[in-house]
């Protein structure tokens, strides 16, 4: 009966998906039905995290978090966990053999986020980046490609640049809320006190080259890759009719 509960896992990574983020619900109703799901699952784990140390300010944070990566180990060692979006999670991780360091590193963002405030230097913003957006990118890619290693090493880099595209994004979304509510300033040598109209445009004009970088290096080569996989599929479907048919006659 693992198999009910799994798929009851399943639907609560799809249902987290829906209920917090209705624009990226959608991007995914997009894709193949075939990965669908574990797209879900990756996007319940990391909500799940960054909710710890965002928004339950009324709780220990640090133990929530503490918590929430040994349940998850735990989940990836024995594959179960009662908490189902970590049992979808390692479901995924398994199937598509996302490596550790992807989660060590998401994690490892996410647990700077409950102490510190300030990223003073590029190589800071650029780790913290990392970890809470590029690889995320990379585990979706893990998803996409199945597999593929020579099509996932071609990939990565655009994928790494579009997940930091989105939290960059994401800063200047939340700009408000995590410099007045959270005390927090990412972007490196600017004074979010004295945002000015040149500074904007020194964070639009990086989001747009990520941006760029991702479409022209990673995007249409994906899509590529996807319509071949739809062509294929339909071939085997014309020949299965044909097959029926020939048997009839």
């Amino acid at each position: 009966m693992k198999e009910l509960f799994d798929t009851v896992s399943n639907d609560c990574s799809k249902l987290v998906t829906e209920k917090y983020s209705t624009s990226f619900s959608m991007a995914v109703n997009t894709l193949s039905p075939k990965i669908r799901t574990d797209i879900y699952n990756i996007y319940g784990f990391v909500r799940f995290a960054d909710e710890i140390v965002d928004t339950f300010h009324d709780y220990d944070k640090e133990l929530l978090m503490t918590h929430f990566e040994r349940d998850y180990y735990f989940a990836k060692e024995h594959g179960i966990s009662l908490n189902p979006i970590l049992n979808s999670f390692q479901q995924t991780v398994n199937r598509y053999h996302i490596p550790d360091e992807m989660v060590q590193a998401f994690l490892k963002s996410m647990k700077a986020d409950l102490h510190k405030t300030e990223y003073t230097t590029k190589a800071e913003y650029d780790e913290y980046i990392y970890g809470s957006a590029d690889v995320v990118g990379l585990m979706c890619l893990k998803v996409f490609v199945n597999g593929d290693i020579a099509m996932y090493n071609r990939l990565k880099d655009a994928a790494m640049r579009l997940g930091s595209a989105f939290q960059k994004v994401n800063f200047l979304r939340d700009l408000k809320d995590d410099y007045e509510v959270l005390n927090r300033s990412y972007f490196p040598n600017i004074d979010l006190g004295k945002l000015d109209t040149a500074s904007k445009q020194l964070i639009i004009d990086e989001i747009e080259a990520d941006f760029d970088f991702a479409f022209k290096n990673g995007i249409l080569k994906l899509e590529t890759l996807l319509l071949q996989e739809m062509y294929c599929a339909k071939l085997k479907q014309i020949n299965l009719l044909l097959d029926l048919k020939c048997k009839k006659i």
